[in-house]
This record gives C-alpha cells, sequence and structure tokens, in this order.
C-alpha cells in the first residue's frame, strides 16, 4: 500500500504477507463506515504501522493450530483477523489520545492525528473508534474475546493515568516505572497473544503460556523502546534516569531489565509442546532487534 512506502523497513519487508492481510482486514472493517464524517479521518489515523500487535495474535494462533493434530482452521482464519482489526484499532485509538497527551506532532513521519483534524475531532474519532471495536466484538461472539478487549483497554488507560500522576510529580520508582508500562503497553501484547490462542481453540496450558509470553514481550518491548529514545523525550522513562546518579550504570541495568524480560518470555513457549514456523517467529521476536 501506498501509506508504507516512506517506512518500508525490513521488519515489515519480511512480515509483508501477514500485514498486507491484516491491512485488508482493517481497512474492510473501515469501508463500512465509508458513510460517516469519520471515514476519512479513520483512513488516516490507521495508515501506516508495523502491525505488531495483530501480527503477534495471527502468530499466536497458528502456533496453536499448527501444535494441534486434532485442531481444525476451518472458518477460524476470518475470527482471527476480524479480531487482529479490533487489536489495530484499540491500539490506533490509544495512540490518539497518547499523541495529544504528550503534545507529540508527528506520527510514523507524517502529522499526528490532533495536529490535522484538531483536538475535538480526536476525542470523537477516538470514541467512534470504541464504537467499531464493540461492533467487531460482537460479530466475532466470543465472550472471551470480548472480555480480553475490554480488560486491555481499561488496563492501558490506567497505565496512562498512572503515568500522568507520576510524570506531574516528577518522582518514580523502577517498579511503578514497570508497572505503567505493564498496564499501558503490556496489556495489549498479552490480549493479542491470549486471543490469538482463544480464537484458535488452544487448551488452558497454551492460552496460559502465550499470554505470559505477550505480557513479558510487551513489558521487554517497551522498555528497549524507551532505552533507544530516552535522550530525545521529557517522559517517564526520562525521568527515571534523571533520578539516578550513575546514568551509564542505571542504562545498563535497564538494558539487562529488558533482555531479562526477553528471555521469561522466550521461556514462555517452551510451555508449548512441538516446534512449527510461527512458534519459532514469536521466539525470535523476543529479539527486540528484530522490530527495527
Amino acid at each position: 500500500m501506498n501509506e508504507r512506502d516512506y517506512q518500508f523497513t525490513p521488519f515489515i519487508e519480511r512480515f509483508n504477507e501477514y500485514i498486507v492481510k491484516i491491512d485488508e482486514s482493517l481497512f474492510k472493517e473501515i469501508e463500512c463506515y465509508s458513510w460517516s464524517e469519520f471515514y476519512l479521518p479513520l483512513k488516516y489515523a490507521c495508515q501506516g504501522g508495523k502491525r505488531i500487535r495483530p501480527l503477534i495474535l495471527n502468530l499466536a494462533a497458528e502456533t496453536v493450530l499448527d501444535s494441534n493434530i486434532n485442531s481444525t482452521s476451518a472458518n477460524v482464519a476470518d475470527n482471527i483477523f476480524s479480531v487482529s482489526s479490533a487489536v489495530e484499532l484499540l491500539h490506533t485509538e490509544s495512540v490518539i489520545h497518547d499523541d495529544i497527551i504528550d503534545s507529540d506532532n508527528l506520527r510514523r513521519g507524517q502529522p499526528s492525528f490532533h495536529v490535522k483534524y484538531g483536538y475535538n475531532a480526536s476525542i470523537l474519532t477516538a470514541d467512534f473508534i470504541l464504537g467499531i471495536i464493540l461492533n467487531i466484538s460482537a460479530k466475532a461472539n466470543n465472550s472471551l474475546v470480548t472480555q480480553e478487549l475490554s480488560k486491555a483497554s481499561i488496563r492501558m488507560s490506567e497505565g496512562e493515568m498512572l503515568e500522568l500522576r507520576l510524570v506531574k510529580n516528577h518522582s518514580i520508582s523502577q517498579e511503578q516505572y514497570i508497572n505503567v508500562i505493564e498496564n499501558k503497553t503490556a496489556s495489549l501484547f498479552e490480549a493479542s497473544a491470549k486471543m490469538g490462542a482463544i480464537l484458535a481453540n488452544g487448551s488452558e496450558n497454551q492460552i496460559n503460556a502465550l499470554a505470559n509470553f505477550g505480557r513479558l514481550l510487551g513489558i521487554a518491548y517497551q522498555i528497549h523502546d524507551d532505552l533507544i529514545d530516552y535522550n530525545n523525550e521529557e517522559r517517564l522513562f526520562n525521568i527515571l534516569v534523571k533520578q539516578n546518579d550513575e546514568n551509564n550504570i542505571f542504562i545498563e541495568i535497564m538494558e539487562n531489565t529488558y533482555l531479562n524480560y526477553s528471555d521469561l518470555a522466550r521461556k514462555e513457549l517452551e510451555r508449548i509442546e512441538g516446534s512449527n514456523r510461527s512458534k519459532r517467529i514469536l521466539q525470535e521476536l523476543t529479539n527486540l532487534s528484530s522490530f527495527s
């Protein structure tokens, strides 16, 4: 798609087959609202991005389907891609809010949503997106999926609120920082992996292992991302760094922290018997450089 030309990274190139299908499903959902005032803003909000969370959902589902001899993928694929769209939309809704709160004027190389459409339209568009997510959830007709989407949305909001309080106070502990990102970022990673396993009719062990994998990977992902950008941002991680006299030592500690979470995520996958392509890809994703 043209929207991706400016950021055709090795990650997107490698997973282009998945991303194209995820995009097709996402924009098919958006086309249902071509009659709406929100149609063009929706398309703008959803363009670009790596689709990491829906990708994890798809790979988690395939890991389960390929691991279970008696499992069947009949009539599962449509639901998987539909729920993948809901996951990306929930992420998009949070991005619209985050950019307003953080006063970010650029997103994915383009003007942030609130810069292009204004604050009022941003708030209303985010509300409209929530309505679409509810509609997708209803069509999926799976109470566990609805529950996970709801839990993720609640936890993401809780994480954002906690971050606002901590930034205002300019005081934060490492434990509080982890608590913020576990809610704000990792909750949707966890929900994505867990819903993939649920939609593929995974066993309790498979569902729990993939949920834990998603949560741990999400924490590692955010720490890694914050380490890359901390010099350029006046945000939670930056405040945490400034509180430590020995910055270089603290940065090294946090690098080891994200590596530990990555290793723990990889170990959760070992709880799933067998080896298949999708499981191996999830294992490779615990190397955070693969997201670059």
